[in-house]
């Protein structure tokens, strides 16, 4: 999402530390029916949990988010995608370059049975602006340490670099997602890619553009990329558009290959608005038992920018026609579990 609504996130922050004390965030978010658990509702958690992303590790599922209730990477753990519960910070700690309250769109990647890397956006003490950081750990829950002494990527003359999102490709190399932040500048937003070493830890190679915003629906920005192969066909999806405007939705282009070239497909948005969630979008996309699901923040509808819930994360099923992805949503009405 972009720089001027992260800002926000020290707001939400304190709304977030309310719910804490009073015992609320750390229970399972009630979604589904006690007459009927093999149904769940949407949002999946109703407290302000921006930019969410879930890697599955064993039998339990971890998501993290945008800082919130003064924690740098909030995480959660689910069973089923549907019920939550907040488990701590994932980053409790910084690295020294880096200044708080700005940690925004983490992403996870397993590489290893005890290997898992962190991918972060943070405030860039010596830039001014937002950049990118990565980070290790033993376990999905972390803690997370990143021993760097800079930015992993630092663009800080296109604005800065944010929205960072690994991906494994089927070949087995490692790729690095992530859009320049010019809009806080005034100047084009691109998504980029490039090639990530073994480890996860260092760029390799030059980095590419994959494309911008050029279409009404985007506005002044594309943001909140990543990649997911379905029957080796390669979609880069993404979200556009102001974060707290209704007008904020998901799209999708086709990669030739992790750096394009990439076409935007002709009927984006796939994801936008309606009766019961307002400005959906950045999203990641997860898989059970062969069926495909979308995990994204919104707005309840009218409270745009507010802090209170704030961004909640809905998840709905993608199902494929004719090997495009078909959003399931926002649903608010009962569905059948993952």
């Amino acid at each position: 999402m972009t720089g001027p609504g992260r800002r926000r996130a020290g707001a939400a922050a304190a709304v977030t530390a309310a719910l804490l004390a009073a015992g609320c965030a750390g229970e399972p978010t009630p979604s589904s029916t006690p007459e009927d658990n093999r149904v769940f509702t949407n949002p999946v958690i109703r407290t302000d949990a921006p930019d969410p992303q879930a890697i599955r590790v064993g039998e339990t599922w971890y998501l993290v988010h945008t800082n919130s209730g003064g924690r740098n990477v909030p995480v959660h753990t689910s069973p089923d995608l549907v019920a939550w519960t907040a488990a701590g910070d994932a980053l409790p700690e910084l690295p020294a370059w880096a200044d708080p309250g700005r940690t925004w769109a983490p992403e996870l990647i397993q590489l290893a049975p005890d290997r898992f890397v962190l991918y972060y956006t943070v405030a860039d003490r010596a830039s001014g602006r937002q950049c990118l950081g990565r980070a290790v750990a033993a376990t999905p829950l972390g803690p997370y340490r990143d021993d760097s002494t800079g930015p992993l990527v630092c663009q800080a003359e296109l604005g800065g670099s944010i929205d960072a999102s690994p991906y494994r490709d089927t070949d087995g190399t490692l790729w690095l997602l992530w859009k320049n932040d010019g809009n806080a500048i005034g100047v084009d937003t691109w998504l980029w890619s490039q090639r990530l070493s073994d480890d996860g830890l260092r760029l390799v190679g030059t980095p590419t553009k994959l494309l911008k915003q050029t279409e009404p629906w985007e506005g002044s920005l594309v943001e909140g990329p990543f990649f997911h192969r379905h029957d080796g066909r390669l979609h880069l999806f993404f979200a556009a558009n102001a974060y707290d405007r209704a007008t904020y939705a998901e799209g999708y282009a086709v990669c030739a290959g992790p750096t394009g070239p990439c076409v935007k497909a002709a009927e984006n948005p796939i994801l936008r608005s309606n009766e019961v969630a307002s400005g959906p979008g950045h999203a990641s996309m997860v898989e059970q038992d062969g069926r495909t699901w979308l995990l994204y923040h919104a707005w309840p509808p009218g409270q745009e920018g507010s802090t209170d819930p704030g961004r909640q994360v809905w998840l709905d099923e993608v199902v494929w026609s004719d090997g495009k992805p078909v959003v399931k949503g926002p649903t608010q009405g009962p569905q059948p579990r993952p």
